[in-house]
């Protein structure tokens, strides 16, 4: 039940961040075509908290800053893991790293945060839990070699950030696949700890 349950969750999650980011595509070139100019500020930098990552047992924070002139960015993200609630109820403490390089694809937008993207990124997760067989304290030692694809929107101050994607991992897997950046599939009775998926929501701010 638990299994069919987390599928279930994890592909509605998929199709709401496709059908977004389409959406957003749309109200974005809308939005931007009624801005009047003196609101249309080009913000380099800004600041995002990972969407309900708290209630996956962890506490997500991202910075971004724009390259001028190349249409790219740079993202580091930091989190703490048992900052929040432990959904697999197994107390998991540690942390993960991770760092993105975004490639913007329309270089015509004038905003240097905004639109759709490519970004090839590593993530590196660190954490011990409690074991479901003996209860002893076991560590998850995971790293993430992604590609995701994802779109950017930004209006004013305010910015969302949508992205999936996939890649390859190695390391330490933990029993539940699941190293608070990505995931490691375990789906359709199979599971490969070599194959990671990432999929997410990021809100904030720029200045």
């Amino acid at each position: 039940m638990h299994l069919i349950l987390t599928k279930t969750i994890c592909l509605d999650m998929k199709r709401f961040i496709i059908a977004l980011m389409a959406f957003m595509f749309v109200v974005d070139g809308s939005l931007l075509a009624k801005t009047p100019s003196y609101l249309q500020k080009d913000y380099k930098n800004s600041l995002k908290i990972t969407f309900l990552s708290w209630i996956s047992g962890s506490t997500k924070l991202s910075y971004e800053r724009a390259f001028s002139k190349i249409h790219q960015s740079g993202e580091m993200c930091a989190s703490v893991i048992g900052a929040g609630h432990d959904k697999y109820h197994n107390k998991p403490k540690g942390y993960t790293m991770r760092y993105g390089h975004k490639f913007f694809l329309n270089d015509n937008v004038k905003k240097s945060l905004v639109g759709f993207y490519l970004r090839p990124e590593v993530v590196y997760s660190h954490y011990t839990y409690n074991c479901r067989v003996d209860g002893r304290r076991s560590l998850a030692d995971e790293t993430a070699l992604l590609a995701t694809f994802g779109y950017q929107y930004v209006y004013k101050r305010f910015l969302a950030d949508f992205w999936l994607g996939g890649g390859y991992a190695f390391g330490t897997p933990a029993e539940t696949y699941y190293h608070h950046g990505f995931e490691l599939w375990h789906w359709f009775n199979s599971t490969n700890t070599n194959i990671a998926l990432s999929f997410s929501i990021r809100l904030g701010f720029c200045f």
